[in-house]
This record gives C-alpha cells, structure tokens and sequence, in this order.
C-alpha cells in the first residue's frame, strides 16, 4: 500500500514542523507544479524560459528548476556566478551599465548579454566580440508604452533609465547585435503583453528580421490561476510566424515561485498601545521589504481584515524602525506569545531582497519535500552580518 502525498502548497505547510523560526519554507512539490506549467508553455509556444534571479535565487533548488528550463538571467556578475556555477545551463545578463571589471566577469560567465545603451555596447564590444567564448549580445529597448500600476515598478515610466527609446536607437550601430530585449511588465497577463508586443513592432519592427532571438522581459504571471496562457501561446505563435527565424525567450522571476512558499514567525511579545500590538521575530524592513515599497499587504493563515474577525492586531517587526509594521490583522482567537504564525507567498523577491539591519538574523532556509519532510538547509549567524562590512 502506498501512501497518499500530503496536500500541495503553501496552506500545507504545518508551521510546528519547521525546525526554526523565523524561516522560508519552499514547497517542492508546488514549485514543480509551477515549471510543469512553463514546460508545457515552452513547448507549446516554441518560445525558451530563463529563471531571473533577482525574483529568486535559492539555488538548492536550481537541480529541479534546470530540468524544465533553459537557464538563468542576472543582473550582475555575482548572479552570473551563481547561475553558471549552481546550473550552468544557459546563462544571460542585462543591467544598466557595466564597469570594466563587470564586463570581465560577466564574458567568462554568459552566453547572452543584453546592454542598456550603445554608449554601453561601444564601450565593451572590443572585449566581448574579442571573447574566446561565443557571446550572443543584444540592446534593450524602451517601447515607451506603459502597462504596470506601480510606478516605482514601471520600466516605461517618464524618465526612466532602462532601456533605449526610438528616438535614441542607433541603428547605424547594429552589426554585432544579435538580439533585442524590451520589459516593462510587473504581475500581469497576457493581454498586457500582446499590447506592449504591439508597440515594440511600431517602434522597433524593422530591425527584428535583422535579429537571431528577442527577449520579451518578466513580469508574466505565467503560474496564477487566471493567467490567460491560451493567449500567451497564440501571441508567441503568431509573433514566430511574422519572424520565423527568432528566437523567443521569456524571463519571469515570481512566475516560478508565486505560491511555493512562506515565511513561519513567532508572536514575541503582545503590549497595548491604543489596540493590541504584536512584536514578531521577523521584520518588514529587513525580511520581506516590498511590504513597505510596494506597499502591499501579505496573506497570513487564518488572518482577516481588520475588525472582520473578534481579536484584530496590529502586527510588527523586530527592528528599531518605527514603521516596521507588516499589517493589521484579525483572528478567530486571541495571540498568544510563542505562537507560530505563517505568511503566504515568501519565496518570490523576500529572500533575495533581505538585509541585516539593526543585526536582525536572516530568516533560516527550509525545504518541504512532497513526502511532507522537511528539511533544515540554511542557518544565519553573527558571522552573516559580521562579513558584510569591515
């Protein structure tokens, strides 16, 4: 007789079997849910799907996200490092602007470089072109077409430094340039791209039959339930008929790690201050900062709004900061010190955007196993903080 695996996702995680809080679980078994579905995009559409790392880098996992994509795109020479060490499939960069010293790097490192500017791709051509190794190079595009509700997240903002407009587009410079990568989408659908695909062919189309692949940037909520992926496949489709001979690449970050994981805390201490007051072993500031930059308000298991549910707290931080406050929320039964509460969908732009303000220890790493084991594979200690300055 076999045994029946354990429920799927982040409401099956049981917070009194993490070893440690506070700490990120990452579901497995939900997190191949996820690339089971951009595998059968892939497939579908003829298009290649890259893992951007700066959504999420936790690279115990790399082994299973490497048997359904293709590969990594970073931002810098230390996620290049880390993609071509941890899974040395296809590795792809793009950043604003490199030093000299990135650029050296990042040559041993990638197969694709996207640069933001030709002021960028004059100054590193020589080296790149000079390379013992095949680099595949390519300009980012600014459409100038906005889709993103946030600003702070809108790559196609007023004055925004990333990408080239038409305007700026040299293309009297293009001989040695492969590629061409445009983003400006931030958790949205299909729809958003097939507007912003049409912008990008009214202001760049002449030069993608000049091109070997376009890279249609992140921002694609591939994985949510109500994602359209229908739509996705036919706009794929319909662009590789219009250019048979480029290639498509996709390179979402939460596409892969939206509702694979949490963050388990621990109520510290409760205190009144005009309404209850609940201290937790984590922080917004430091652990889960889009919670302030956003800002947004994360889901936590068996919490409501405030005031729906009898005992609503207001929920904060372990830090000195005096807005480190995650939310207000309300409960069936009162808090109680020592209690373990669970924050939902963790895994996708917390881990790789903590920091160790006022030393406050980073958040332990955690793998749930689809047999419902779990597994302790990371703890932070002094020498974390210590190490990051001098």
């Amino acid at each position: 007789m076999t045994t029946a695996r354990p429920p799927k996702g982040m409401l099956a995680i049981d917070p009194d079997k993490v070893p440690e809080s506070p700490s990120w679980v990452i579901d497995l078994a939900a997190l191949e849910d996820n690339l089971k579905i951009l595998a059968d995009v892939q497939a579908a559409a003829g298009c290649k799907i890259l893992l951007a790392l700066k959504g999420y880098a936790a690279w115990s996992t790399f082994p299973l996200i490497g048997r359904y994509l293709v590969g990594c795109t970073s931002s810098s020479p230390h996620e290049a490092r880390l993609a071509r060490e941890k899974m040395n499939k296809e590795v792809h960069a793009y950043a604003p602007a490199y030093s000299d010293a990135d650029m050296d790097e990042i040559v041993e490192l990638c197969d694709h470089i996207v640069f933001n500017s030709f002021n960028q791709w004059r100054h590193h051509k020589a080296k790149v072109l000079g390379s013992a190794r095949k680099i595949s190079c390519g300009i980012r595009v600014n459409p100038e077409h906005r889709e993103a509700e946030v600003e702070l997240y809108d790559p196609c903002a007023r004055f925004s430094r990333l990408g080239t407009t038409r305007a700026q587009f040299q293309a009297d410079e293009l001989d040695g340039i492969d590629g061409l990568h445009f983003h400006n989408l931030c958790q949205l659908n299909s729809d958003s791209l097939e507007r912003t695909l049409k912008a990008v062919e009214e202001k760049f189309g002449e030069f993608i039959p000049r091109m070997k692949w376009i890279n249609f940037g992140g921002g694609h909520h591939i994985t949510r339930p109500d994602y359209d992926r229908e739509r996705l496949v036919r706009v794929i489709k319909e662009f590789k008929a219009r250019y048979p001979h480029v290639e498509v690449y996709l390179e979402p970050g939460e596409a892969i790690a939206i509702r694979t994981g949490v963050l388990v805390a621990t109520v510290m201490d409760i205190i009144e201050n005009g309404m209850p007051l609940a201290i937790l072993d984590t922080s917004a500031t430091a652990h889960m900062p889009d919670v302030l930059e956003m800002p947004y308000r994360p889901d936590i298991v068996d919490g409501g709004l405030p005031q729906e549910k009898p005992y609503t707290y207001r929920l904060g931080g372990l830090t000195c900061l005096a807005g480190d406050v995650i939310g207000d929320y309300s409960f069936d039964q009162p808090l109680q010190i020592g209690q373990r509460i669970v924050l939902l969908d963790m895994s996708h732009y917390t881990m790789v955007k903590t920091s160790t303000f006022n030393g406050v220890r980073l958040p332990s790493i955690v793998l749930r196993y689809p047999d419902d084991r779990y597994e302790l594979i990371k703890s932070f200690g002094y020498e974390h903080y210590r190490d990051r300055l001098s």
